[in-house]
Protein backbone atom coordinates (compact mmCIF):
# COMPACT_ATOMS: atom_id res chain seq x y z
CA UNK A 1 0.00 0.00 0.00
CA UNK A 2 1.45 3.44 -0.96
CA UNK A 3 1.12 6.46 1.11
CA UNK A 4 1.17 10.71 -0.21
CA UNK A 5 4.00 12.11 1.37
CA UNK A 6 4.22 15.92 1.59
CA UNK A 7 7.55 17.16 2.06
CA UNK A 8 9.35 21.01 1.42
CA UNK A 9 12.79 21.66 -0.76
CA UNK A 10 14.54 24.34 -1.66
CA UNK A 11 13.47 25.85 -4.61
CA UNK A 12 16.66 24.70 -6.82
CA UNK A 13 16.53 21.20 -5.41
CA UNK A 14 12.75 21.12 -6.93
CA UNK A 15 13.93 22.85 -10.24
CA UNK A 16 16.99 20.59 -9.94
CA UNK A 17 14.59 17.28 -9.35
CA UNK A 18 12.53 18.44 -12.48
CA UNK A 19 15.01 18.80 -14.84
CA UNK A 20 17.06 15.56 -13.72
CA UNK A 21 14.73 13.24 -12.57
CA UNK A 22 11.66 14.32 -13.87
CA UNK A 23 8.57 15.25 -13.10
CA UNK A 24 6.96 12.13 -12.91
CA UNK A 25 9.60 10.06 -11.60
CA UNK A 26 10.59 11.94 -8.77
CA UNK A 27 8.49 9.95 -6.21
CA UNK A 28 10.30 6.55 -7.28
CA UNK A 29 13.73 8.63 -7.12
CA UNK A 30 13.35 9.47 -3.63
CA UNK A 31 11.81 6.04 -2.65
CA UNK A 32 14.59 4.31 -4.04
CA UNK A 33 17.48 6.62 -2.19
CA UNK A 34 15.75 6.32 1.18
CA UNK A 35 14.24 2.67 1.48
CA UNK A 36 17.98 1.15 2.25
CA UNK A 37 18.21 3.66 5.24
CA UNK A 38 14.80 2.73 6.68
CA UNK A 39 13.38 -0.59 5.51
CA UNK A 40 15.11 -3.61 7.14
CA UNK A 41 15.41 -6.58 4.95
CA UNK A 42 14.35 -10.14 6.01
CA UNK A 43 17.82 -11.31 5.79
CA UNK A 44 17.01 -15.33 6.24
CA UNK A 45 14.22 -14.95 3.28
CA UNK A 46 16.56 -13.13 1.35
CA UNK A 47 19.78 -15.56 2.09
CA UNK A 48 17.12 -18.72 1.72
CA UNK A 49 16.31 -17.30 -1.80
CA UNK A 50 19.83 -16.56 -2.75
CA UNK A 51 20.87 -20.11 -2.15
CA UNK A 52 17.70 -21.37 -4.49
CA UNK A 53 19.42 -19.70 -7.41
CA UNK A 54 21.95 -22.62 -8.63
CA UNK A 55 24.13 -20.54 -10.95
CA UNK A 56 24.63 -18.13 -8.44
CA UNK A 57 26.32 -20.78 -6.26
CA UNK A 58 27.69 -22.15 -8.61
CA UNK A 59 29.47 -19.11 -9.47
CA UNK A 60 30.02 -18.08 -5.86
CA UNK A 61 31.71 -21.13 -4.95
CA UNK A 62 33.82 -21.03 -8.04
CA UNK A 63 35.26 -17.63 -6.79
CA UNK A 64 35.40 -18.63 -3.30
CA UNK A 65 37.95 -21.34 -4.46
CA UNK A 66 39.98 -19.23 -6.98
CA UNK A 67 40.32 -16.66 -4.47
CA UNK A 68 41.32 -19.65 -1.62
CA UNK A 69 44.11 -20.72 -4.34
CA UNK A 70 45.38 -17.19 -4.92
CA UNK A 71 45.90 -16.85 -1.05
CA UNK A 72 47.65 -20.11 -0.64
CA UNK A 73 50.37 -18.74 -3.52
CA UNK A 74 50.97 -15.12 -1.74
CA UNK A 75 54.10 -15.27 0.06
CA UNK A 76 53.84 -13.48 3.68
Amino acid sequence: MQKKLTITVDEKVYTGLHKTIGPRKISKFVEELVRPHVVRPNLELAYAQMAKDKKREEEALDWAETTFKDMTREKR
